[in-house]
């Protein structure tokens, strides 16, 4: 049996390599011990802010097994989205965080992920198992680490030793039984560079962010007005934020992605403030047709370039 375990998890790893996955790994299936404590003062902490989703499903976030019918392994691959060139950010230059330069990273990994649970039924047998980016109740990051794939710096992203953070993350949890790697050290050491830079203090401690001060959240999460003690310090953010990452150490070992897909849109290579700042309907729909901009609308976009022009 373990031979087997063995082959199919080289079959798996080698497969999402050629399907252009930077890393994979596999942990077992079972309950996050370690997280549901964390999680839990979390929520209790009101630092999920608005983002009401993350207090459902409580249990099926700490358990697989409550996603697939008798899961056994939690398969984690990610893959890379730091970009060959970053857009404009001369001056007051408007930011937009690397994560959102092209195609919305949900609609490349789902297929990616089709296509490995395709060569699995096709090369192991009648495999349960469902993928999941971002659009269930899954502790990503949490399987990753377990996986070993990287640790969870102080600024809670996902780190990897050889590419840094700019990666997406992505799941198969799979009734099959696989060989499961072990987490790897935490390398942060006495590093606080993230936590230093963070202009709106979101990153209350080491590990321990909330959610309800951080630029991401006021820019695509909240849906009402920005509140004003935080005017002036969003370092021209409009859409995400990437300050604790780009001051990581670790990420002087980012290299640039390999899908096309998140190349960024032509028109958008060269967008100007007063590009931004004059944004239209038409121009946002056609430049952000595949884009994760699109999550705020046009509308929200506007507030957060007002409120970042100081409008």
């Amino acid at each position: 049996m373990n031979a087997k375990k063995t082959n199919y998890t080289q079959l798996i790893k080698a497969k999402a390599t050629d399907l252009g996955f930077d890393f994979c790994g596999v942990a077992k299936a079972d309950f996050l011990e370690d997280e549901a404590p964390r999680f839990e003062n979390w929520l209790k902490n009101g630092m999920h802010g608005q983002m009401n989703y993350m207090a459902n499903h409580f249990d099926k976030r700490l358990d697989p097994r409550l996603l697939v019918d008798d899961a056994k392994s939690v398969i984690t691959v990610l893959l890379n989205y730091y970009p060959e060139q970053k857009l404009p950010e001369e001056n007051d230059d408007l930011k937009l965080s690397k994560y959102a330069y092209g195609t919305d990273y949900h609609f490349v990994i789902k297929d990616k992920l089709a296509d490995l649970l395709t060569f699995i039924h096709e090369e192991i047998g009648e495999v349960g198992g469902r993928a999941f980016v971002d659009s269930a109740p899954v502790m990503d990051k949490a399987w990753a680490r377990r996986a070993g794939i990287g640790w969870v710096g102080k600024h809670t992203n996902l780190i990897n030793r050889e590419i840094g953070s700019f990666f997406f993350i992505g799941e198969l949890i799979l009734d099959l039984e696989l060989e499961p790697d072990g987490p790897i050290t935490d390398y942060c050491g006495t590093c606080t560079r993230c936590i230093d830079a963070c202009p709106t203090e979101a990153i209350v401690g080491p590990y321990v962010v909330d959610g309800s001060k951080c630029i991401s959240y006021f820019t695509i999460e909240l849906k009402e007005a920005i509140p004003e003690d935080v005017r002036g310090k969003f370092d021209n953010w409009i859409f995400g934020c990437d300050i604790c990452q780009d001051v990581c150490p670790w990420n002087r070992f980012a290299r640039p992605h390999k899908t096309p897909a998140f190349d960024p849109h032509p028109e958008l290579a060269a967008f100007s403030k007063s590009d931004w700042e004059e944004i239209t309907e038409d121009v946002f729909r056609e430049v952000f047709r595949r884009s994760a901009v699109k999550r705020t609308k046009l509308e929200g976009l506007k507030r957060n370039i007002g409120f970042v022009g100081g409008g």
